[in-house]
C-alpha cells in the first residue's frame, strides 16, 4: 500500500486560508519544511511573529486537515518566522536568544491542566557536547526507576536524538485517543524522542522557532500519564534552544554533567549560570569520565584530571552528586540499547548511577518542599 504523498498533503492544506490575505497557505507560500515519515507528518507555517497567537486556530486547522488524510498517523505543525515583517523583533532563534515567542511573552507550558500527572521535571544538561550527558540521563532515569519511581524520559536533543538507540526502542509511536501520541516504553520507562519520527541518519535542518515548538509538543501532546519524574535530556550548550526550554518548561531543577578538566568545567559553569538566570534550581553536578581503570593491569589513570567537578561544586555552593568512571562497559551497553543499570545492575558502575539517582531524588523532594514553602499564602480575615 502506497504511503501518504506530498501532493495529498498540499491539496489538503489548500483548504486552509490565511485570514488577513484570504489566500490559502499553500499558494501563499507559507508551508515550509514538509517531512513525511511512515505516516508521521511535520511542517511549519511561516507567519509574522506578532500575529502568532492570533493565528493559532489556523495552525490547529492545518493539523486537523492533515490528520484526516487516510494513512496519516500523526501531524506536527508549528508556527515559525523567517523574520519579523515591518522591522519588528524576530522570533526566538532569529535575533535575540530567549526573546518572547510569537504573540508576545508566553506562559510556561506544563501547567497542571497540561501535564496533570507529572510531579516533577528535571533537565540533564551540559555546557558542551561530548561529556556523556545522554548516557548519564539514561542511566539516571533507570536508577530512579530501579528505586521504584515512575519515570519518563524526553529526548530534547532535536538535532542529535539518541534515546531510541540507547533505550533499545524501535518503531514509531501511535495514538490511543486519536489526539495525543503515546510514548514508547522499555525497561519500565516512558520515552519520547524525535528519533522515533525520522531515520537515524536523517539531518534535522530546522530553525530555532521550529525546534522550540517541536519540544513543546513533545511535552504537551504526549500521553505521559502519571510520573514521579520526567527526565529531559537537554541539547548540549547554552544557546537559544536551551534557554527557551529553560524559560518555557516548569522545571523542578537541573543537573549539570561535566568532565573533570578545566575547559569542560568552564562550559559547565556557563550552563549553571544560564539556569540561575531563569530561576531554575540546580540540583547538583555530576563528574563523568572521572577516571579510567585499565581492564588488563588494573592501573588507574586520570585521563581528564580528577575531582574538578567536586571542587567546582564546592566553589559554587551546589551539591556534588557523584562521579562516573570512563569504562568500556558503560559505552558498550549504551550503544547496544541495554544501559548498564539494567544489563549489569550489580556492577560498581550501575551502583554509582543508582547512588546518584538516590541523591537526585532527595534533592527533588527538598526543592519541591522549598518551592511550596515560598508560595504565597492567602489569609482571609
Amino acid at each position: 500500500m502506497a504511503g501518504v504523498t506530498e501532493q495529498e498533503i498540499l491539496d489538503a492544506l489548500a483548504k486552509v486560508t490565511e485570514p488577513e490575505s484570504g489566500k490559502d497557505i499553500v499558494s501563499a507560500g507559507l508551508v515550509k519544511g514538509l517531512q513525511i515519515k511512515d505516516g508521521h507528518i511535520g511542517f511549519s507555517i511561516e507567519v509574522d511573529p506578532k500575529r502568532g497567537a492570533e493565528l493559532e486556530p489556523m495552525r490547529k486547522l492545518a493539523e486537523e486537515v492533515v490528520y484526516d488524510i487516510k494513512g496519516v498517523i500523526s501531524a506536527t505543525v508549528v508556527l515559525t518566522a523567517e523574520k519579523a515583517q515591518g522591522g519588528g523583533a524576530g522570533a526566538p532563534g532569529d535575533n535575540a536568544p530567549g526573546g518572547p515567542p510569537p504573540g508576545g511573552p508566553a506562559p510556561k507550558i506544563g501547567t497542571p491542566d497540561l501535564l496533570p500527572g507529572v510531579k516533577s521535571i528535571v533537565a540533564v544538561a551540559s555546557g558542551k557536547g561530548g561529556v556523556g550527558k545522554s548516557t548519564t540521563a539514561v542511566n539516571l532515569a533507570l536508577g530512579l526507576a530501579a528505586a521504584g519511581h515512575k519515570i519518563g524520559l524526553m529526548d530534547a536533543d532535536i538535532y542529535g536524538p539518541s534515546m531510541p538507540r540507547m533505550m533499545g526502542i524501535s518503531g514509531q509511536p501511535s495514538s490511543s485517543d486519536g489526539k495525543n501520541l503515546d510514548p514508547m516504553e522499555n525497561y519500565g520507562i516512558k520515552v519520547m524522542s524525535m528519533g522515533f519520527m525520522v531515520e537515524e541518519d536523517t539531518p534535522m535542518i530546522w530553525r530555532g522557532p521550529m525546534v522550540q515548538s517541536a519540544l513543546e509538543q513533545m511535552l504537551r501532546d504526549v500521553n505521559w500519564g502519571e510520573l514521579d519524574v520526567l527526565i529531559v535530556d537537554m541539547p548540549p550548550g547554552t544557546g537559544d534552544a536551551q534557554l527557551t526550554m529553560a524559560q518555557r518548561v516548569p522545571l523542578t531543577g537541573a543537573i549539570i554533567v561535566s568532565t573533570p578538566q578545566d575547559i569542560a568545567l568552564l562550559d559547565a559553569r556557563r550552563g549553571l549560570n544560564m539556569f540561575r538566570k531563569v530561576d531554575v534550581p540546580v540540583l547538583g553536578l555530576i563528574e563523568n569520565m572521572s577516571y579510567f581503570t585499565c581492564p588488563h593491569c588494573g592501573e588507574r589513570s586520570e585521563i581528564f584530571s580528577h575531582g574538578g567537578a567536586r571542587a567546582e561544586a564546592d566553589k559554587l555552593g551546589m551539591d556534588f552528586l557523584g562521579e562516573i568512571p570512563l569504562h568500556m562497559d558503560i559505552r558498550k551497553t549504551s550503544d547496544s540499547g541495554r544501559p548498564i543499570v539494567v544489563s549489569d545492575p550489580d556492577s560498581e558502575y550501575a551502583k554509582a548511577y543508582r547512588a546518584i539517582a538516590d541523591k537526585t531524588w532527595d534533592n527533588i523532594q527538598q526543592t519541591i518542599a522549598q518551592q511550596a514553602a515560598k508560595a504565597p499564602k492567602i489569609v482571609v480575615q
